[in-house]
C-alpha cells in the first residue's frame, strides 16, 4: 500500500516526534537501559496516567481521545514513517502536550525500554494481520507479547484489541487461551472519543466499514 502523505509536504513533528536516535542505546538488559519515559512529557504532566498505542496510523485515535482526556498522557508507536511524521505533526497542530508519537518497531520498545507496571491501559486496533502463514510471526498480538505487555500494565491494567480481520481474531483467541493466567478476557466497551455507531473510531475502521467489513474486539484485563 503506498502512504503517500509526505509528498510535496514537510512535516513538522518538533517536540511531539521521536525516532530511535532519541532513545538511549538498548543495554544487555532491560535494567541496564538507561531511559525515562515520564521524562518525554513536560514536568507539570509527568505523574499523570500513561497509555500506549501500538500502530497509531494517521493518530486518529489519540487525537481524538486526548482531546477528551487531557489528564492523561499517552504515547503512540508507529512502524511506517509516512503515517508517524503525518500523527506528530497532527498532535502538534492540535497543541496536545500530552501526547507523544514514536517511530520504532513497538515489540522492540517495550521490551527493552518499558519498565514494569508502566501503562494503564493498551490500545491495538486494527493491526497488520501479516495475512501469509511465512509472516505470522510478526503479529503483533502473540503470546509472547501479551505477556510483555502484561507485564508493562498496572495493576489490573487493560489490553484493548479491534481487528476486521477474522483469521487474525481466530489466531488472537488462540494466542489469548495461552495467556489465561495473567489475563482475563472481558466484553469490549468503547472509548469515550468513539463517534455515534463506531467501535474506536480510527480511519481504518471507517474504510473498512463503508467496505461493509465486520469487526471482532475484546478487553484483556490483567489479572
Amino acid at each position: 500500500m503506498s502512504l503517500n502523505l509526505s509528498h510535496g509536504k514537510n512535516y513538522d513533528v518538533q517536540g511531539y516526534g521521536l525516532t530511535r536516535e532519541d532513545l538511549s542505546p538498548i543495554g544487555e538488559s532491560r535494567e541496564d537501559t538507561q531511559f525515562d519515559i515520564a521524562t518525554l512529557f513536560d514536568e507539570d504532566r509527568r505523574l499523570f496516567p500513561l497509555e500506549f498505542e501500538i500502530g497509531s496510523g494517521k493518530g486518529t485515535f489519540l487525537v481524538q481521545q486526548a482531546t477528551q482526556m487531557p489528564e492523561v498522557n499517552f504515547l503512540g508507536v508507529e512502524y511506517a514513517r509516512a503515517f508517524w511524521e503525518y500523527a506528530a505533526d497532527r498532535v502538534r497542530r492540535h497543541g496536545l502536550n500530552g501526547v507523544r508519537m514514536l517511530h520504532y518497531d513497538a515489540t522492540v520498545f517495550v521490551k527493552w525500554y518499558v519498565p514494569d507496571e508502566t501503562f494503564r491501559q493498551v490500545h491495538i486496533y486494527f493491526p497488520d494481520p501479516w495475512p501469509k502463514a511465512r509472516h505470522h510471526k510478526r503479529r503483533t498480538v502473540r503470546e509472547d507479547v501479551l505477556r510483555e505487555l502484561c507485564r508493562v500494565l498496572e495493576p489490573n491494567g487493560c489490553v484493548r484489541i479491534v481487528t476486521d480481520h477474522e483469521d487474525y481474531y481466530q489466531w488472537m483467541l488462540e494466542h489469548v487461551a495461552r495467556v489465561t493466567d495473567v489475563f482475563e478476557k472481558i466484553p469490549f466497551e468503547r472509548p469515550i472519543s468513539a463517534g455515534d455507531g463506531e467501535v474506536v473510531g480510527t480511519n481504518f475502521e471507517r474504510k473498512y466499514r463503508r467496505e461493509g467489513r465486520p469487526f471482532n474486539a475484546m478487553i484483556l484485563e490483567k489479572k
